[in-house]
Protein backbone atom coordinates (compact mmCIF):
# COMPACT_ATOMS: atom_id res chain seq x y z
CA UNK A 1 0.00 0.00 0.00
CA UNK A 2 2.71 2.44 0.95
CA UNK A 3 4.70 1.60 -2.18
CA UNK A 4 1.70 2.23 -4.40
CA UNK A 5 1.25 5.61 -2.73
CA UNK A 6 4.73 6.76 -3.66
CA UNK A 7 4.47 5.33 -7.17
CA UNK A 8 1.21 7.17 -7.72
CA UNK A 9 2.79 10.50 -6.77
CA UNK A 10 5.66 9.99 -9.21
CA UNK A 11 3.63 8.83 -12.17
CA UNK A 12 0.93 11.53 -11.97
CA UNK A 13 2.94 14.64 -12.66
CA UNK A 14 -0.26 16.67 -12.94
CA UNK A 15 -1.40 15.79 -9.44
CA UNK A 16 -2.90 18.93 -7.85
CA UNK A 17 -0.82 18.53 -4.68
CA UNK A 18 2.91 18.64 -4.28
CA UNK A 19 4.86 15.99 -2.40
CA UNK A 20 4.61 18.20 0.68
CA UNK A 21 0.83 18.37 0.24
CA UNK A 22 0.56 14.63 -0.20
CA UNK A 23 2.49 14.04 3.00
CA UNK A 24 0.17 16.40 4.85
CA UNK A 25 -2.84 14.24 3.90
CA UNK A 26 -1.27 10.79 4.28
CA UNK A 27 -1.92 8.52 7.26
CA UNK A 28 -0.95 4.89 7.63
CA UNK A 29 -0.81 2.51 10.61
CA UNK A 30 -0.83 5.29 13.15
CA UNK A 31 1.74 7.47 11.48
CA UNK A 32 0.47 10.92 10.50
CA UNK A 33 2.30 13.02 7.93
CA UNK A 34 0.31 16.18 8.51
CA UNK A 35 0.58 19.37 10.53
CA UNK A 36 3.31 17.68 12.56
CA UNK A 37 5.35 16.93 9.45
CA UNK A 38 8.72 17.86 10.84
CA UNK A 39 8.59 15.94 14.15
CA UNK A 40 6.87 12.91 12.64
CA UNK A 41 9.51 12.57 9.94
CA UNK A 42 12.38 13.33 12.27
CA UNK A 43 11.41 10.48 14.55
CA UNK A 44 12.03 8.08 11.68
CA UNK A 45 15.06 9.71 10.07
CA UNK A 46 18.79 9.10 9.96
CA UNK A 47 20.57 12.40 10.47
CA UNK A 48 23.83 13.05 8.65
CA UNK A 49 27.03 14.70 9.76
CA UNK A 50 26.92 15.38 13.50
CA UNK A 51 30.69 15.92 13.27
CA UNK A 52 30.62 17.88 10.00
CA UNK A 53 31.84 21.18 11.46
CA UNK A 54 34.60 19.44 13.41
CA UNK A 55 35.81 17.45 10.42
CA UNK A 56 35.83 20.56 8.21
CA UNK A 57 37.55 22.85 10.70
CA UNK A 58 39.91 20.53 12.54
CA UNK A 59 40.65 17.84 9.95
CA UNK A 60 40.35 19.28 6.42
CA UNK A 61 41.38 22.85 7.28
CA UNK A 62 43.44 22.09 10.37
CA UNK A 63 45.57 19.05 9.48
CA UNK A 64 48.01 19.04 6.58
CA UNK A 65 48.03 15.23 6.16
CA UNK A 66 44.23 14.97 5.94
CA UNK A 67 44.15 17.90 3.52
CA UNK A 68 46.81 16.30 1.30
CA UNK A 69 45.00 12.94 1.23
CA UNK A 70 41.63 14.50 0.41
CA UNK A 71 43.12 16.73 -2.28
CA UNK A 72 44.90 13.83 -3.95
CA UNK A 73 41.69 11.78 -3.94
CA UNK A 74 39.72 14.70 -5.39
CA UNK A 75 42.32 15.72 -7.97
CA UNK A 76 42.25 12.33 -9.68
CA UNK A 77 38.60 11.47 -8.98
CA UNK A 78 37.42 14.67 -10.67
CA UNK A 79 39.21 13.80 -13.94
CA UNK A 80 36.70 11.13 -15.02
CA UNK A 81 33.88 11.62 -17.53
CA UNK A 82 30.52 9.88 -17.67
CA UNK A 83 29.27 7.82 -20.60
CA UNK A 84 26.56 5.26 -21.19
CA UNK A 85 27.78 1.68 -21.43
CA UNK A 86 25.97 -0.98 -23.41
CA UNK A 87 25.05 -4.28 -21.79
CA UNK A 88 24.92 -7.27 -24.15
CA UNK A 89 24.04 -10.70 -22.75
CA UNK A 90 25.08 -9.55 -19.30
CA UNK A 91 28.48 -8.34 -20.47
CA UNK A 92 29.59 -4.71 -20.88
CA UNK A 93 29.86 -3.31 -24.39
CA UNK A 94 30.86 -0.03 -25.98
CA UNK A 95 30.69 3.41 -24.40
CA UNK A 96 28.52 6.05 -26.04
CA UNK A 97 27.00 9.44 -25.29
CA UNK A 98 23.71 11.21 -25.86
CA UNK A 99 22.15 14.62 -25.06
CA UNK A 100 20.93 13.39 -21.66
CA UNK A 101 24.51 13.44 -20.37
CA UNK A 102 24.63 17.22 -20.80
CA UNK A 103 23.21 17.61 -17.28
CA UNK A 104 26.32 15.96 -15.75
CA UNK A 105 28.68 17.63 -18.21
CA UNK A 106 27.35 21.08 -17.24
CA UNK A 107 25.68 20.46 -13.86
CA UNK A 108 25.17 24.18 -13.13
CA UNK A 109 26.06 27.44 -14.89
CA UNK A 110 29.81 27.52 -15.55
CA UNK A 111 30.11 24.14 -13.85
CA UNK A 112 31.84 21.03 -15.23
CA UNK A 113 31.86 17.33 -14.52
CA UNK A 114 35.07 17.89 -12.57
CA UNK A 115 33.33 20.44 -10.33
CA UNK A 116 30.49 18.00 -9.68
CA UNK A 117 32.83 15.13 -8.84
CA UNK A 118 35.00 17.34 -6.61
CA UNK A 119 31.96 18.28 -4.53
CA UNK A 120 30.72 14.71 -4.37
CA UNK A 121 34.00 13.23 -3.15
CA UNK A 122 34.56 16.07 -0.68
CA UNK A 123 31.14 15.51 0.91
CA UNK A 124 31.72 11.75 1.07
CA UNK A 125 35.13 12.27 2.70
CA UNK A 126 33.83 14.67 5.34
CA UNK A 127 30.28 13.42 5.99
CA UNK A 128 30.24 9.96 4.46
CA UNK A 129 27.36 11.00 2.19
CA UNK A 130 26.80 13.11 -0.91
CA UNK A 131 23.33 14.29 -1.99
CA UNK A 132 22.60 15.74 -5.43
CA UNK A 133 19.18 16.60 -6.79
CA UNK A 134 18.06 17.40 -10.33
CA UNK A 135 16.06 20.59 -10.79
CA UNK A 136 13.92 20.83 -13.89
CA UNK A 137 14.46 23.76 -16.19
CA UNK A 138 15.77 24.64 -19.60
CA UNK A 139 18.34 23.26 -19.39
CA UNK A 140 17.99 21.17 -16.21
CA UNK A 141 20.64 21.70 -13.53
CA UNK A 142 21.98 19.74 -10.58
CA UNK A 143 22.01 21.05 -7.04
CA UNK A 144 24.25 19.88 -4.25
CA UNK A 145 22.71 19.52 -0.77
CA UNK A 146 24.94 20.14 2.22
CA UNK A 147 25.10 16.66 3.74
CA UNK A 148 24.90 17.56 7.42
CA UNK A 149 21.53 19.25 6.80
CA UNK A 150 19.90 16.23 5.12
CA UNK A 151 17.79 13.59 6.86
CA UNK A 152 17.02 10.21 5.31
CA UNK A 153 13.30 9.63 5.88
CA UNK A 154 12.34 6.03 6.63
CA UNK A 155 8.95 4.31 6.62
CA UNK A 156 8.28 1.15 8.60
CA UNK A 157 5.63 -0.55 10.65
CA UNK A 158 7.05 0.72 13.94
CA UNK A 159 9.86 2.82 15.36
CA UNK A 160 13.13 0.96 14.93
CA UNK A 161 11.74 -1.36 12.27
CA UNK A 162 14.86 -3.09 10.83
CA UNK A 163 13.09 -3.46 7.47
CA UNK A 164 12.20 0.22 7.16
CA UNK A 165 12.65 1.58 3.64
CA UNK A 166 13.77 4.98 2.36
CA UNK A 167 10.73 6.99 1.29
CA UNK A 168 12.37 10.37 0.84
CA UNK A 169 14.82 12.98 2.02
CA UNK A 170 14.30 16.23 3.88
CA UNK A 171 16.72 19.13 3.61
CA UNK A 172 17.03 22.00 6.11
CA UNK A 173 18.57 24.83 4.05
CA UNK A 174 18.58 27.25 7.01
CA UNK A 175 19.50 24.65 9.65
CA UNK A 176 17.43 22.32 11.80
CA UNK A 177 16.82 24.97 14.45
CA UNK A 178 15.45 27.46 11.92
CA UNK A 179 11.75 28.27 11.60
CA UNK A 180 12.07 27.63 7.86
CA UNK A 181 10.43 24.26 7.06
CA UNK A 182 12.54 21.61 5.35
CA UNK A 183 12.41 20.83 1.67
CA UNK A 184 11.11 17.31 1.04
CA UNK A 185 12.30 15.19 -1.90
CA UNK A 186 11.17 11.86 -3.17
CA UNK A 187 13.71 9.06 -3.13
CA UNK A 188 13.94 9.13 -6.95
CA UNK A 189 14.84 12.81 -6.99
CA UNK A 190 18.08 12.40 -5.03
CA UNK A 191 21.39 10.88 -6.09
CA UNK A 192 22.72 9.50 -2.78
CA UNK A 193 26.41 8.62 -3.08
CA UNK A 194 28.27 6.83 -0.27
CA UNK A 195 31.54 4.94 -0.07
CA UNK A 196 31.56 3.12 3.28
CA UNK A 197 28.19 2.18 4.84
CA UNK A 198 27.76 3.12 8.49
CA UNK A 199 27.26 -0.16 10.40
CA UNK A 200 25.12 1.66 12.97
CA UNK A 201 22.61 2.84 10.32
CA UNK A 202 20.61 1.30 7.50
CA UNK A 203 21.30 3.65 4.60
CA UNK A 204 23.73 6.26 5.90
CA UNK A 205 27.38 6.35 4.91
CA UNK A 206 30.38 6.87 7.21
CA UNK A 207 33.34 9.18 6.68
CA UNK A 208 36.77 7.56 6.53
CA UNK A 209 37.85 10.20 9.06
CA UNK A 210 35.68 8.70 11.81
CA UNK A 211 37.95 5.77 12.78
CA UNK A 212 41.11 7.91 12.81
CA UNK A 213 40.00 10.89 14.87
CA UNK A 214 42.58 10.06 17.54
CA UNK A 215 45.30 9.74 14.88
CA UNK A 216 44.39 13.17 13.52
CA UNK A 217 44.47 14.64 17.03
CA UNK A 218 47.85 13.03 17.73
CA UNK A 219 49.31 14.31 14.45
CA UNK A 220 48.01 17.81 15.15
CA UNK A 221 49.47 17.75 18.65
CA UNK A 222 52.80 16.52 17.29
CA UNK A 223 52.89 19.45 14.90
CA UNK A 224 52.07 21.82 17.74
CA UNK A 225 54.81 20.23 19.83
CA UNK A 226 57.30 20.89 17.04
CA UNK A 227 56.10 24.49 16.77
CA UNK A 228 56.39 25.05 20.52
CA UNK A 229 59.88 23.57 20.43
CA UNK A 230 60.99 26.28 18.01
CA UNK A 231 58.98 29.00 19.74
CA UNK A 232 60.87 28.23 22.94
CA UNK A 233 64.25 28.70 21.34
CA UNK A 234 64.68 25.25 19.77
CA UNK A 235 65.80 23.90 23.15
CA UNK A 236 64.39 21.19 25.40
CA UNK A 237 62.51 21.98 28.59
CA UNK A 238 64.65 23.27 31.43
CA UNK A 239 64.35 23.81 35.20
CA UNK A 240 66.20 26.71 36.79
CA UNK A 241 66.86 26.74 40.54
CA UNK A 242 67.38 30.15 42.18
CA UNK A 243 69.19 30.23 45.45
CA UNK A 244 69.28 33.97 46.12
CA UNK A 245 65.63 34.90 45.55
CA UNK A 246 63.77 35.45 48.81
CA UNK A 247 60.32 36.85 47.92
CA UNK A 248 57.61 35.91 45.39
CA UNK A 249 57.73 39.41 43.91
CA UNK A 250 61.45 39.12 43.28
CA UNK A 251 61.00 35.66 41.76
CA UNK A 252 58.31 36.94 39.39
CA UNK A 253 60.50 39.83 38.25
CA UNK A 254 63.42 37.46 37.63
CA UNK A 255 61.28 35.00 35.64
CA UNK A 256 59.83 37.79 33.51
CA UNK A 257 63.25 39.19 32.68
CA UNK A 258 64.57 35.68 31.93
CA UNK A 259 61.71 34.91 29.49
CA UNK A 260 62.11 38.22 27.69
CA UNK A 261 65.80 37.64 27.16
CA UNK A 262 65.93 33.91 26.41
CA UNK A 263 62.66 32.46 25.11
CA UNK A 264 61.45 32.53 21.51
CA UNK A 265 63.08 31.83 18.17
CA UNK A 266 64.72 35.27 18.11
CA UNK A 267 66.71 34.30 21.20
CA UNK A 268 67.67 30.81 20.07
CA UNK A 269 71.28 29.73 20.60
CA UNK A 270 72.17 32.84 22.62
CA UNK A 271 74.57 32.46 25.50
CA UNK A 272 72.74 32.04 28.81
CA UNK A 273 74.01 34.12 31.75
CA UNK A 274 72.75 33.44 35.27
CA UNK A 275 73.37 35.09 38.57
CA UNK A 276 75.12 33.54 41.53
CA UNK A 277 73.20 30.61 43.03
CA UNK A 278 71.20 29.79 39.87
CA UNK A 279 71.38 26.27 38.44
CA UNK A 280 70.00 25.00 35.09
CA UNK A 281 68.89 21.39 34.49
CA UNK A 282 67.48 19.84 31.29
CA UNK A 283 64.32 17.81 32.01
CA UNK A 284 63.29 16.94 28.45
CA UNK A 285 64.78 15.67 25.22
CA UNK A 286 65.28 17.28 21.86
CA UNK A 287 63.45 16.11 18.72
CA UNK A 288 66.15 13.53 17.94
CA UNK A 289 65.89 12.01 21.42
CA UNK A 290 62.12 11.85 21.11
CA UNK A 291 62.48 10.03 17.74
CA UNK A 292 60.04 12.65 16.54
CA UNK A 293 60.19 11.88 12.82
CA UNK A 294 59.38 8.21 13.27
CA UNK A 295 56.61 8.92 15.75
CA UNK A 296 54.86 11.47 13.53
CA UNK A 297 55.55 9.51 10.34
CA UNK A 298 53.76 6.42 11.67
CA UNK A 299 50.64 8.47 12.35
CA UNK A 300 50.75 10.01 8.88
CA UNK A 301 50.89 6.54 7.32
CA UNK A 302 47.82 5.38 9.24
CA UNK A 303 45.89 8.45 8.07
CA UNK A 304 46.88 7.75 4.46
CA UNK A 305 45.87 4.10 4.84
CA UNK A 306 42.39 5.09 6.02
CA UNK A 307 42.08 7.40 3.00
CA UNK A 308 43.06 4.59 0.64
CA UNK A 309 46.01 6.59 -0.69
CA UNK A 310 49.51 5.06 -0.64
CA UNK A 311 51.89 7.32 1.33
CA UNK A 312 54.25 7.69 -1.64
CA UNK A 313 51.38 9.08 -3.75
CA UNK A 314 50.68 11.77 -1.14
CA UNK A 315 54.38 12.52 -0.65
CA UNK A 316 54.59 11.54 3.02
CA UNK A 317 58.01 10.98 4.56
CA UNK A 318 57.69 7.24 5.24
CA UNK A 319 56.44 6.62 1.72
CA UNK A 320 59.27 8.64 0.17
CA UNK A 321 61.91 6.72 2.12
CA UNK A 322 60.83 3.48 0.44
CA UNK A 323 59.93 5.04 -2.92
CA UNK A 324 61.52 4.15 -6.21
CA UNK A 325 60.26 4.65 -9.73
CA UNK A 326 59.18 1.01 -9.92
CA UNK A 327 57.12 0.80 -6.73
CA UNK A 328 55.63 4.25 -7.39
CA UNK A 329 53.98 2.69 -10.43
CA UNK A 330 52.69 -0.16 -8.27
CA UNK A 331 51.34 2.32 -5.73
CA UNK A 332 49.66 4.29 -8.50
CA UNK A 333 47.92 1.18 -9.81
CA UNK A 334 46.86 0.20 -6.28
CA UNK A 335 45.36 3.65 -5.73
CA UNK A 336 43.55 3.62 -9.07
CA UNK A 337 42.26 0.03 -8.90
CA UNK A 338 41.55 -0.22 -5.17
CA UNK A 339 40.27 3.28 -4.38
CA UNK A 340 39.32 5.36 -7.41
CA UNK A 341 37.54 2.87 -9.65
CA UNK A 342 35.18 1.62 -6.91
CA UNK A 343 34.39 5.27 -6.11
CA UNK A 344 33.68 6.07 -9.78
CA UNK A 345 31.43 3.03 -10.06
CA UNK A 346 29.41 4.02 -6.99
CA UNK A 347 29.16 7.66 -8.13
CA UNK A 348 27.89 6.57 -11.56
CA UNK A 349 25.29 4.28 -9.96
CA UNK A 350 24.10 7.12 -7.72
CA UNK A 351 23.80 9.69 -10.52
CA UNK A 352 22.02 7.18 -12.75
CA UNK A 353 18.93 7.42 -10.50
CA UNK A 354 18.27 11.03 -11.58
CA UNK A 355 18.97 10.54 -15.31
CA UNK A 356 16.90 9.13 -18.16
CA UNK A 357 18.75 5.90 -18.94
CA UNK A 358 18.73 4.52 -22.51
CA UNK A 359 17.48 0.97 -22.93
CA UNK A 360 20.07 -1.74 -22.58
CA UNK A 361 22.65 0.57 -21.01
CA UNK A 362 23.74 2.04 -17.70
CA UNK A 363 25.84 4.99 -16.56
CA UNK A 364 29.56 4.34 -16.42
CA UNK A 365 32.80 6.29 -16.07
CA UNK A 366 35.37 6.89 -18.79
CA UNK A 367 38.94 7.02 -17.48
CA UNK A 368 40.75 6.60 -20.80
CA UNK A 369 41.89 10.24 -20.91
CA UNK A 370 43.18 10.36 -17.31
CA UNK A 371 46.98 10.50 -17.41
CA UNK A 372 47.28 9.19 -13.85
CA UNK A 373 45.47 5.97 -14.74
CA UNK A 374 47.33 5.18 -17.95
CA UNK A 375 49.44 2.07 -17.83
CA UNK A 376 53.16 2.34 -18.49
CA UNK A 377 54.08 2.51 -22.17
CA UNK A 378 55.88 -0.83 -22.01
CA UNK A 379 52.91 -2.60 -20.42
CA UNK A 380 50.50 -1.06 -22.91
CA UNK A 381 52.71 -2.14 -25.83
CA UNK A 382 52.93 -5.70 -24.51
CA UNK A 383 49.14 -5.85 -24.04
CA UNK A 384 48.66 -4.57 -27.60
CA UNK A 385 50.99 -7.23 -28.99
CA UNK A 386 49.10 -9.98 -27.19
CA UNK A 387 45.75 -8.69 -28.51
CA UNK A 388 47.13 -8.44 -32.05
CA UNK A 389 48.46 -12.01 -31.92
CA UNK A 390 45.10 -13.24 -30.63
CA UNK A 391 43.23 -11.46 -33.43
CA UNK A 392 45.50 -12.93 -36.11
CA UNK A 393 45.17 -16.42 -34.66
CA UNK A 394 41.38 -16.28 -34.51
CA UNK A 395 41.00 -14.82 -38.01
CA UNK A 396 43.31 -17.52 -39.41
CA UNK A 397 41.19 -20.05 -37.56
CA UNK A 398 38.15 -19.08 -39.62
CA UNK A 399 36.32 -16.57 -37.37
CA UNK A 400 34.74 -13.45 -38.81
CA UNK A 401 37.20 -10.53 -38.38
CA UNK A 402 34.51 -8.16 -37.11
CA UNK A 403 33.42 -10.55 -34.35
CA UNK A 404 37.05 -11.28 -33.48
CA UNK A 405 37.76 -7.61 -32.78
CA UNK A 406 34.54 -7.31 -30.77
CA UNK A 407 35.34 -10.40 -28.68
CA UNK A 408 38.96 -9.41 -27.98
CA UNK A 409 38.09 -5.83 -27.01
CA UNK A 410 35.26 -6.93 -24.68
CA UNK A 411 36.81 -10.13 -23.36
CA UNK A 412 33.66 -12.08 -24.23
CA UNK A 413 34.51 -15.07 -26.43
CA UNK A 414 30.80 -15.84 -26.91
CA UNK A 415 30.67 -13.03 -29.45
CA UNK A 416 32.86 -14.97 -31.89
CA UNK A 417 31.17 -16.24 -35.06
CA UNK A 418 32.81 -18.81 -37.33
CA UNK A 419 32.74 -18.55 -41.11
CA UNK A 420 32.53 -22.32 -41.56
CA UNK A 421 35.81 -22.19 -43.47
CA UNK A 422 39.00 -23.85 -42.33
CA UNK A 423 42.70 -23.83 -43.27
CA UNK A 424 44.82 -20.80 -43.91
CA UNK A 425 43.14 -20.11 -47.27
CA UNK A 426 39.68 -20.29 -45.69
CA UNK A 427 38.30 -22.46 -48.50
CA UNK A 428 35.60 -25.08 -48.06
CA UNK A 429 37.05 -28.62 -47.71
CA UNK A 430 37.46 -30.44 -51.06
CA UNK A 431 37.49 -27.31 -53.18
CA UNK A 432 40.36 -25.96 -55.20
CA UNK A 433 41.29 -22.37 -55.86
CA UNK A 434 40.07 -21.00 -59.20
CA UNK A 435 42.78 -20.66 -61.88
CA UNK A 436 44.49 -17.33 -62.07
CA UNK A 437 43.36 -15.04 -64.83
CA UNK A 438 45.81 -14.67 -67.67
CA UNK A 439 46.22 -12.30 -70.58
CA UNK A 440 46.16 -15.10 -73.15
CA UNK A 441 49.94 -15.32 -73.33
CA UNK A 442 50.52 -17.25 -70.13
CA UNK A 443 51.24 -14.17 -67.97
CA UNK A 444 48.82 -14.04 -65.08
CA UNK A 445 47.37 -10.83 -63.66
CA UNK A 446 48.39 -8.70 -66.61
CA UNK A 447 46.31 -6.83 -69.11
CA UNK A 448 47.06 -7.39 -72.86
CA UNK A 449 48.76 -4.43 -74.41
CA UNK A 450 46.71 -3.05 -77.29
CA UNK A 451 48.36 -3.15 -80.75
Amino acid sequence: MRWRFWRRELERSGYPLSLQGLLETFQYQGWTYGAGLVPSLTEKAEQIGDNWAGYVGQAFKGNAVVFACMQRRASVFSEARFQWRQMRNGRPGDLFGDPELAVVETPWPNGTTGDLLSRMIQDVDLAGNSFTIRQQGSPPVLRRLRPDLVDIVLAGDYVGDPFARIVGYQYWPEGRNSSTPPEVFDVRQVAHFIDTPDPAARYRGMSWLTPIVTEIMADTQATRHKLRFFENGATPSTVISLGGVQTQEALDRWVQRFKEGNEGTDNAYKTLFLGEGADVKVVGGDLRQLDFKQTQGAGETRIAAAAGVPPVIVGLSEGLQAATYSNYGQARRSFADGTLRPLWRKAAAALETILVVPGGAHLWYDDRDIAFCREDVKDAAEAGQIDAATIVSLVNGGFEPRTVIDAVSSGDKKRLKHTGLVSVQLQPPGTTAPPAATNGKGNPNTVPTPA
